[in-house]
């Protein structure tokens, strides 16, 4: 036989192009549109329905960036339009081009009643007659959003586009064809076969038969079907398919779960207030699926999405319940948004699942057991604890399969987190958040898998995502096809819940992966949007503070605890948090309304807490000290308020070779002519912390150019071009109260740079104040101390704990972590001596290691990455005034580091007041951290305690509480009573404890 394949195929591909999906619209006529353009931001409906429009005709330009046209569209139905076997639509072409749908504009389709019929997007420009009314008429409006195409093909090249102050008035869209018109039944469902088949015939080998039965049905298909009569013979043609499309799968076949899913970003190229429309279309479309397809599931993650629903689309919020009841539209995830999973501090990181999970409770009455996360960037090691301790069983994500170096070994396995606690874990094989369900989709999924002889099963999220947009009809007509079709895996539609059920009982003893997993992308999301970062900071210790102070006004004085406004702030923070906001990967104006609401925050919480510990303080003119800290300060208890005992000895300062060298009895630090940190010694060890023939208080300049992802990424070779900025203009001596300050002035590249360099009486550390007027363009500035420690590994503050990273790189597993997230303080030691390097708003990090030849001695170096500035998505990324607060403390413990971290970011805060105040709570052990003080969800009065073990060692306990209790219990995060622990005793007005290490406890006091 002839080789006519090729032939063959581009024979299929013609008739499919030319014939077959021209002949889907059997016929078409335009409609009457009239616009009215929106003069600002977006108006409600009842707004925009009264105004006065004009006609529009096609073709015509539209759309300003990030404008809002309302279009007024009517027709009449023909007689004799809509038999038997044809379906009536709308059409709308608002200018849309077929690549990257959620990426442009978007409409969506209002019933003259005010109610949502359906969302209009590229792929997806059709509106049922049938959704809009009946009647011989129809008419109804378009919201069309001229969102621009910010990415532009992801080619990274800077853009105005993504600040409306600067996106420019030219129309971005023209306006396309109107018109109601007949889908063709047959011809339409032709297509779907045609195009199953297709996909799946260009997935199999050239040699195998299946793939040549398949080719020759098409064959046959064109041959018994007329091209000039393609809707009179479409039924033949889907005869001639039907055996070939009724073969069953192998018996060996992967096995797919497949759910609807859309990924809306909460923020990234577009603005939170487009994202609430960009929901509001997505949830349109889904439900109108789901009328049409009752066994279609949908699952929603982020309660935050749907919170906006219910304040802003109530009508689409009931409509999306009523589905809730059905099983068809499934919440899932269990936090409030797809959060950061790296820089959220742990009780934020108990937040997003405590706000979650209530929000699914309260609206749906759904129990979310999955963790979803699919597009976050890289996993921290505590997250496997936080979601067990929130009652999550589950835990999802794919982006793992975005490393840029090493392959993670499992597809579905155990995941252990740094205390122990492990999650049932699953990254689906086909690599993607966004399937379409294609032939080729699925043949990955099948060839990709990890655990082939042990499992059979994996999920694929399936739906237009990122920019919302979600699955389609061609999407579940493709997932009917695959259903049970030789040559496939099987695809059956349904929940998460329903794969992972599934997946575990064929699974029952998977590998284990043990802490973090560190994605090998995106590393410089952990320094880009400076101010977002210490937004993000200063607001979870203010909203720590807050809640301490007002719990304790609550029990000691009887007075109202704000929970109400409290859950709002915390919301707001959470809402941050999400992972393309905190990370700093978004356009300007996501950032900028970031640290308006970061502002707004703090101006609420600032006044708050003063209010609060004066009223706690009393009247009277005795200075205190307040201590929101978890560890004594200055003489005053831990969460407690009281006089400050002042250290005996003052700080010493001499003058040395053009330098200073301050000292205060408890560590002496010698700074050079140029501002350099030559010596840094601790009296207790007598031990040198600076490297020989080295300096500290280093400032580098590095080239930041990555290959792509310019706001994400930081690629190795970053190191290649660095500029030391070791030369100072100036170094002079000020005073702050007592205490000398040694202020540096610096030019580092064309930015301006102030340090100043504190040694406080009494104080172990030694605090450096870098104040930048950042004008750089696509530069790195870091921040060095070079350690004479032989460390082999660093510790690096993480959620309720640490996690451990090697220093060197015997591994492409350890070279790929050459720039690495840690909270408020990194540490590295040697048996017997540490440095800890603790700081007020960084996350990113980098620790290297050398062996000195002059005396064969180890240099660790610990840097701080402080400042970025690539130029996409926002091309003037943190230009303008910075500051960083950086401790270093030589001869420090783990414990030293983490009081340290405590110390530089929750600020010394004095009041004059009558008397101290006894904290609520004290604990034995100072291992046992105290992180959360705060009032039960429920409004009952009682007083939760969150505290971690913060050592990482077995530490014992007591907490005691000096109030009246009622009794003690321990909860989960959502303060539901569950058995205790081992290890957990409570008993009348504390607990004793026995904790593992990091282990996470909860404890409710009832009053």
């Amino acid at each position: 036989m002839h080789d006519d394949r090729l032939l063959t195929e581009a024979r299929l591909n013609r008739f499919v192009a030319d014939r077959l999906l021209p002949a889907v619209y059997a016929r078409a006529l335009p409609l009457t549109v009239t616009g009215w353009n929106v003069p600002d931001e977006p108006v409600s409906f009842a707004e925009a329905v009264d105004q006065d429009y004009v006609p529009v005709v096609g073709g015509e330009p539209w759309g300003a960036p990030w404008s809002t046209k309302w279009l007024r569209i009517s027709g009449t139905v023909p007689a004799g339009w809509g038999a038997e076997g044809r379906t009536l639509e709308a059409v709308v072409d608002l200018g849309f081009t077929i690549e990257i749908p959620g990426f442009q504009c978007e409409g969506i389709a209002w019933r003259l009643d005010g109610t949502i019929a359906k969302a209009i997007s590229p792929r997806n420009q059709h509106v049922s007659v049938d959704l809009l009314g009946s009647g011989d008429g129809i008419e109804f409006l378009v919201e069309a959003a001229a969102n621009p195409d910010v990415a532009r093909g992801f080619v990274f090249a800077p853009t105005p586009l993504g600040d409306k102050a600067t996106a420019g008035a030219l129309p971005q869209y023209r306006l396309g064809p109107i018109v109601l018109a007949e889908r063709d039944l047959q011809v339409w469902e032709l297509c779907q076969d045609v195009g199953s088949l297709n996909g799946l015939m260009h997935v199999l080998p050239v040699d195998l038969p299946r793939r040549s039965e398949i080719l020759r049905a098409l064959e046959t298909m064109m041959d018994v079907m007329d091209p000039t009569d393609v809707s009179g013979t479409a039924v033949a043609g889907r005869a001639a398919l039907a055996e070939v499309l009724s073969r069953p799968a192998y018996a060996s076949a992967h096995n797919v779960v497949a759910t609807g899913h859309a990924h809306i970003d909460s923020a990234w190229l577009w603005p939170v207030r487009e994202t609430i429309r960009k929901c509001a279309r997505t949830f349109a479309n889904v439900l109108a699926l789901m009328n049409d397809h009752p066994d279609f599931v949908f699952s929603c993650s982020s309660a935050q999405q749907l919170a906006w629903m219910k304040e802003f689309y109530p009508d689409l919020f009931v409509r999306i319940k009523a589905k809730v009841a059905t099983g068809q539209f499934v919440p899932v995830g269990g936090m409030w948004v797809e959060a950061d999973t790296n820089m959220p501090g742990g009780e934020a990181m108990a937040r997003q699942f405590v706000e979650g999970k209530s929000f699914f409770r309260r609206e749906f009455g759904v129990e979310c057991r999955e963790t979803w996360l699919p597009d976050s960037f890289g996993y921290s090691g505590a997250l496997p604890q936080i979601a067990r301790a929130a009652g999550m069983e589950w835990f999802l994500t794919q982006k793992i399969s975005w490393n840029q170096v090493n392959r993670m070994p499992h597809h579905t396995f155990l995941w252990e987190g740094i205390d122990g606690s492990r999650i049932f874990t699953h990254f689906p094989p086909v690599d993607t958040y966004s399937s379409e369900l294609s032939a080729a989709e699925l043949a990955h999924a099948q060839r990709n898998y990890r655990e082939h002889g042990r499992g059979t099963l994996s999920l694929v999220p399936f739906g237009y995502g990122d920019g919302g947009g979600g699955p389609t009809r061609e999407m579940i007509a493709a997932a009917y096809r695959a259903a049970d079709l030789e040559g496939s895996p099987t695809v059956s539609i349904g929940s998460p819940a329903q794969f992972f059920a599934q997946a575990a009982a064929e699974y029952p003893d998977p590998p284990v992966w043990l802490g973090e997993m560190y994605l090998e992308l995106h590393r410089g999301t952990y320094t880009s949007q400076a101010n977002t970062k210490l937004g993000n900071r200063r607001s979870e210790h203010l909203l720590r503070e807050a809640e301490l102070w007002a719990a304790t006004a609550a029990v000691r004085l009887g007075m109202e605890y704000p929970a109400g406004q409290l859950k709002r702030l915390w919301q707001l923070v959470l809402l941050q948090q999400f992972h393309d906001i905190l990370p700093g990967s978004s356009i300007a104006w996501v950032h900028r309304d970031a640290e308006r609401n970061y502002d707004a925050i703090a101006g609420e919480l600032y006044p708050l807490i003063r209010e609060t510990v004066q009223a706690l303080a009393g009247a009277g003119d005795e200075p205190l000290l307040v201590n929101a800290a978890p560890h004594e300060r200055a003489g005053v208890p831990a969460l407690g308020i009281g006089p400050m005992v002042l250290p005996d000895e003052p700080v010493r300062i001499t003058e040395a070779d053009g330098g200073y060298v301050l000292a205060n009895g408890i560590i002496r630090a010698a700074i050079d002519a140029n501002g350099l940190l030559t010596s840094l010694l601790d009296y207790a060890t007598g031990r040198e912390a600076i490297a020989p023939g080295s300096f500290g208080n280093h400032l580098e300049l590095h080239r930041d150019t990555p290959n792509a992802w310019d706001a994400w990424d930081i690629d190795e070779f970053y190191r290649h071009n660095v500029t030391s900025c070791a030369a100072a203009r100036s170094v002079t001596l000020e005073r702050m109260g007592r205490e000398p300050v040694v202020v540096i002035e610096r030019l580092v590249g064309s930015s301006p740079v102030t340090q100043r360099i504190r040694l406080a009486a009494g104080s172990p550390s030694l605090s450096i104040q870098t104040l930048v007027d950042w004008q750089e363009s696509e530069k790195l500035l870091k921040l060095g101390f070079p350690f004479d420690v032989r460390a082999d590994r660093s510790a690096a503050e993480t959620q309720f704990g640490h996690v451990y990273r090697p220093t060197h790189t015997n591994t492409s597993w350890e070279a790929a972590k050459f720039e690495i997230c840690a909270h408020r303080w990194i540490h590295v030691a040697e048996p017997g001596y540490g440095v800890a390097v603790s700081n007020s708003n960084s996350y990113g990090h980098d620790v290297t290691r050398a062996v000195r030849s002059s005396d064969q001695g180890t240099t660790t170096t610990v840097r701080l990455s402080l400042l970025r500035a690539p130029r996409s998505p926002d091309p003037f990324t943190d230009q303008g005034p910075h500051g960083f607060w950086v401790t270093v403390r030589p001869g420090a413990a783990i414990a030293d580091a983490v009081e340290e971290g405590y110390r530089t970011n929750l600020e010394a805060l004095h009041v004059r007041g009558a008397a101290p105040v006894q904290p609520l709570f004290t604990v034995f052990n100072p291992a046992l951290v105290i992180e959360a003080v705060k009032l039960a969800e429920d409004g009952s009065g009682d007083v939760v305690v969150r505290l971690y073990e913060s050592l990482g060692q077995r530490s014992t306990g007591l907490v005691t509480a000096h109030f009246p209790v009622g009794s003690v219990e321990v909860t989960d995060l959502l303060e539901e009573a569950v058995a205790a622990p081992a290890g957990v005793v409570p008993g009348p007005g504390g607990a004793e404890l026995t904790l593992r290490p990091f282990q996470l406890v909860t404890l409710r006091f009832r009053r």
